[in-house]
């Protein structure tokens, strides 16, 4: 989940969220399944990539060069550096998140024109109508109580600009090993942006499978990641209704 200003004052469900989500990460130890040098780690990665470039297209949304951009959640800014990567100019992005350290790992990486706030997806106080393209990439999936879900998902369609868009990437089914988070259904998502148009599709071959496999059967796993029942994740790309946006 994404950060709060530290001048305001969220609901109390939203600030226990965000203290839960925070030490949820505390908890977390390093994890070499995510590193550069392991296949599968790159398998999902680059197939990802060419999928958010294809849903970008689709959507009008590309050249990515005069888009003001948001990432709720922006983590380490694996994303925000993609996005430069795919021709986004770094003056017009922000990223916000709830975890200072996260972000000082994000500032690290990325170009120092690019805004990086401590600030939460529940109340950004950013002004509405300020980008056209918000992204929110596996951030859901760790707020688990619905309120909260449903705040930051209004919050989102706020921010959005009249013709803005929102690119969503999510777990849609849980994770047994993981009790921090939990998955968001094709109808949890449609529940979450009444009266928005979204073009959802399954996508990432379920990482187990992926990182088993991709080492010495990449083939396999592209047959498998074919199969949609197989896939772990949704991307969706959300439109508000003319009008709904603010």
């Amino acid at each position: 989940m994404s950060a709060a200003p530290r001048n305001s004052a969220l609901a109390p469900d939203a600030d226990a969220e965000t203290l839960r989500v925070r030490e949820a990460y505390a908890r977390r130890v390093a994890d070499g399944r995510y590193g550069w040098d392991r296949p599968g780690h790159v398998f999902m990665m680059q197939d990802l990539e060419r999928r958010i470039l294809c849903a970008l297209a689709r959507h009008g949304l590309l050249p990515l060069a005069d888009r003001r951009v948001l990432e709720i959640g922006c983590g380490n800014g694996h994303f925000l550096r993609e996005l430069v990567k795919w021709g986004a100019d770094p003056r017009l992005l922000t990223g916000i998140d709830v975890i200072p350290e996260r972000l000082a790992e994000a500032r690290r990486g990325l170009p120092p024109q690019v805004r990086l706030e401590e600030r939460s997806g529940a109340a950004t106080g950013l002004s509405g109508g300020a980008f056209d393209l918000i992204l929110q990439m596996t951030v859901f999936t760790s707020i688990l109580d619905p309120a909260v879900r449903r705040t930051v998902a209004r919050e989102m369609v706020r921010l959005l600009a009249p013709g803005g868009a929102i690119l969503w990437y999510d777990f849609r089914v849980d994770n047994p090993r993981n009790p921090d988070v939990r998955g968001v259904s094709r109808s949890e998502l449609a529940a979450l942006f009444p009266a928005c148009s979204i073009d959802c599709r399954s996508v990432t071959l379920a990482p187990p499978l992926a990182r088993t496999l991709a080492p010495r059967l990449r083939p396999v796993c592209l047959l498998l990641n074919a199969l949609p029942p197989l896939r772990t994740h949704y991307l969706a790309v959300v439109t508000p209704a003319s009008g709904s946006a603010r």
